[in-house]
């Protein structure tokens, strides 16, 4: 077998030399660094229930995380589609953000308004499960220092690492809590939150459209997923935003945004 491209045998033996000391996190660094190059990089886990725990953050710009306490972990991070595969429990595995976001991901609000003020271009995620009902992502980015984004060679090379990646997360993580019990129902949380802050009440369905349409999927995505045509989609946007008293997906992102934060 080929060797990785790029990989610092010596980085390797870094990580495993400090797994479960204070110096994982550089060194696991520096191996990223070795094999892809990233801008950027961070640690954070998903649980089925609450916020994120994020165990460590690296960037040169502090555009890219100058959101992150005040948006992204209050609640914008159930818009995220790496959160969307914590619920969905996909393997382990590295997986790029262009190949898993929904088909509308890039003109949705959550996109223009957040994800496009990090400057971040482009993503390719380790995903790690190091308990029950806990997912560790290490995020490695690319942003605005250098605008290029990941080629097909460093896909391939994070997807060949993606099993060593993982072993290391397991064990540096193993003393994590699982997170036992039923997964938060964002769409639930929606509607109670625009119930008891707004006086609009939605039903499930409309407040499932609503986390859809939020998340970046197309009434062509939603009616796959809800198992209704297009058209029945569009009927129930329109009733949806008639129900709030707007008209566009950036009113509904202005309204709605804040209710995720509710729980």
């Amino acid at each position: 077998m080929q060797a990785l491209p790029n990989l610092s045998e010596e980085a390797l033996a870094r990580c495993i030399r400090q797994l479960r000391q204070p110096k994982f996190e550089p060194a696991l660094w520096d191996l990223f660094r070795a094999a892809v190059a990233p801008d950027n990089l961070i640690i954070l886990a998903y649980r089925d229930v609450g916020a994120p725990q994020v165990f460590y953050s690296r960037t040169d710009d502090p555009t890219v995380f100058a959101e992150l306490e005040s948006t992204y972990l209050p609640g914008a991070y159930r818009l995220d589609p790496y959160f969307g595969l914590h619920l969905d429990r996909v393997r382990a595995g590295a997986y790029r953000l262009t190949d898993i976001a929904p088909d509308a991901f890039q003109r949705s609000r959550y996109f223009l308004e957040y994800y496009a003020q990090t400057t971040l271009v482009d993503e390719i995620t380790f995903i790690a499960y190091p308990a029950p009902g806990v997912s560790l992502n290490l995020c490695l980015g690319r942003d605005a220092s250098s605008g290029a984004e990941f080629s097909g060679a460093d896909l391939a090379t994070c997807q060949r690492l993606s099993p060593i990646v993982a072993a290391l997360a397991e064990v540096h993580w193993s003393t994590l809590a699982s997170a036992a019990g039923a997964a938060d129902d964002s769409a639930a949380l929606l509607a109670r939150a625009a119930k008891a802050r707004l006086g609009i009440a939605l039903s499930p369905r409309q407040a499932e459209v609503a986390l859809l349409i939020l998340r970046g999927h197309s009434s062509l995505s939603i009616g796959a997923r809800l198992e209704v045509s297009a058209q029945t989609v569009k009927v129930f946007r329109k009733q949806l935003y008639a129900r709030c008293a707007i008209s566009s997906q950036a009113e509904l992102f202005a309204l709605m945004l804040p209710l995720l934060t509710e729980g």
